[in-house]
Parts: C-alpha cells; sequence; structure tokens
C-alpha cells in the first residue's frame, strides 16, 4: 500500500518503521526532520507536509498528541484534505476527544475521504513489537478493509462502533490504567511504610487477583525508579482531561478520574510531567516521605 504517515514521535516512529518492514511505501512528515530522516534511512520518502504525504496514498496514518494537532494536519491548507482524492482513507490513530473525531469524520466525509478513529494501547514497548491493541471508529466496511494494515502494527484491532468509538474506548482505557497506576503505588508505599520490601509484594500478589498488565509494567518501575517514559505523565493528563470533558458531556460521573488527575497535574507542576505515569510513586513520596526505590 502507499502510505502518508505524519506524526513520527515516541509512538509514531517504530509504528511506521513496523509498516515499512511489512512492505509498504510510506511518506512521512513530522516537525522534528531526524525523525523523518530516520525513517527515510530504512526506505520511506520524506514529506514537508499533511498536503505532501497524502497526495497518491491509498491511506493517510496520523499519530499525533491532542485534539489541536490533529485538527490542523487534516484541515490546514497545507494539510492531509489539501492533498486528498475522494475513496482516500484517513486512520487517525492518535488519542483525542471523541467529539473532535466527530467533527474531523464530517470534514472528511465532505471531501470524499472516509475516517476512521483507530488509538492504541500499549506504550513504546509494544509500538517496538508490533503489538499494540487498536480501537476503532468508523464504517464498518473500511475498517475491514484496512484491518489487516492495521495488525501489523498491533495484536489486536476491534471495531468499537461508529465514529468516536475508539477514542471513547481509549479513554475508558486510560481511566483504568491511571487508577490502576495509583492503587499500586499507594499500596507499595503502604509495604514500604510496614517495613514490607516492595519486590517482596510484587512477587507475593502478582500471580493473585490484584495482579495485572499494569501492575506487571509499572511495578517494576516504581521499585527500580525508572522514569524514563514509556507513556508521559503529561499526556496521560491529556486523556483525563479528555475523559473529564466527555463524562461532562455524556452525563457520566468520573470522581476516580478526577482525583488521579489532580495527583498527576501536582507532579507535573512540580516538573515531573515529562516522566513515566508509572512516577505516580512520586505522589505518594511527597505524602509519606519515603521512596519504592532505594
Amino acid at each position: 500500500m502507499k502510505i502518508g504517515f505524519i506524526g513520527l514521535g515516541v509512538m509514531g516512529r517504530p509504528m511506521a518503521k513496523n509498516l515499512i518492514r511489512a512492505g509498504h511505501e510510506l511518506t512521512v512528515a513530522d516537525h522534528h526532520p531526524e525523525h523523518i530522516a530516520e525513517l527515510v534511512e530504512l526506505g520511506a520518502k520524506p514529506a514537508a507536509c499533511g498536503k505532501e504525504a497524502a497526495e497518491g496514498a491509498e491511506v493517510v496514518i496520523t499519530m499525533l498528541p491532542n485534539s489541536p494537532q490533529v485538527e490542523a494536519a487534516v484541515c490546514d491548507e497545507d494539510g492531509i484534505l489539501a492533498g486528498s482524492h475522494p475513496g482516500q482513507i484517513l486512520i487517525d490513530m492518535s488519542s483525542i476527544a471523541p467529539l473532535a473525531s466527530h467533527s474531523l469524520a464530517e470534514r472528511c466525509r465532505q471531501a470524499g475521504v472516509t475516517m476512521l478513529d483507530a488509538p492504541v494501547s500499549g506504550g513504546e514497548p509494544k509500538a517496538i513489537d508490533g503489538t499494540l491493541s487498536i480501537m476503532a471508529g468508523g464504517d464498518a466496511e473500511t475498517f475491514e478493509e484496512v484491518k489487516s494494515l492495521l495488525l501489523e502494527m498491533g495484536s489486536s484491532a476491534v471495531h468499537c462502533g461508529p465514529c468516536g468509538a475508539g477514542n471513547t474506548v481509549k479513554l475508558a482505557n486510560q481511566i483504568i490504567v491511571a487508577v490502576n497506576i495509583a492503587a499500586v503505588a499507594e499500596a507499595f508505599t503502604l509495604a514500604v511504610r510496614t517495613e514490607v520490601k516492595p519486590e517482596v509484594l510484587f512477587e507475593a500478589i502478582r500471580g493473585g487477583l490484584a495482579g495485572s498488565t499494569v501492575m506487571e509494567a509499572k511495578a517494576p518501575m516504581m521499585i527500580t525508579g525508572h522514569r524514563q517514559p514509556g507513556f508521559r505523565i503529561d499526556l496521560h493528563i491529556k486523556d483525563l482531561n479528555n475523559a473529564l470533558e466527555t463524562g461532562h458531556a455524556a452525563g457520566a460521573p468520573l470522581p476516580l478520574t478526577a482525583q488521579v488527575m489532580e495527583m498527576l497535574e501536582l507532579l507535573s507542576n512540580q516538573g515531573f510531567g515529562a516522566e513515566d505515569h508509572s512516577a505516580l510513586a512520586r505522589y505518594y513520596e511527597l505524602l509519606s516521605g519515603v521512596a519504592l526505590h532505594s
């Protein structure tokens, strides 16, 4: 397939690499020339803007930080729609507000382009491995048309409903992850405060009902003090903001989300926003005076 790919950040870069390895012809665009150069070395073609990336592409993929960046990439005068053609498919794999997806899908429809919102879960390690979980919203036939393409970046791809449903499912995912990380940090702080080693707690409970993918991924990072982001605190704040806005619009109460959001905001204001979201453990360090790592 001829694919335009816009957004070569922590997630987008390995996703684009997996598509190149699968044999697709990519034209890539990003604000960082060094990211484009890295993909060009693997066989991609460079593009200066979304319009250039979209010209001649069967599918265009966006992987950008939030709604405003996706809107600009799609709708600006040098954006995707300026270079699109009827029958083209846009797959927005960013995590944005569902209402923004609805608006963008309508703009695409008017240009003859079909849009899917298809955010991902799994962080950088699974983006590298090509084992992301992909949740898609939009036309079911279009989803089936590109499902095999999605599965070259992920281990699962599920059609969740009409446009916006993919991002709604992603927001639900981000709520569960955030609250789970906070609970792990809180429980491990209790252990350390009562002189139980966090390594022992982890080994004792990981095989029981408290065990989870989140704990498997994040508890070791808390215990070792590893802060390099698989997913940054500031990005999780963005997702929880979108979740709270969506919840307010839908009349869905999200008190746990709001609480964890405040915890993340405090850490960001303390200068930890670029750290991995497992650094929620820092919040408990500030409260308790003890660290999980030595």
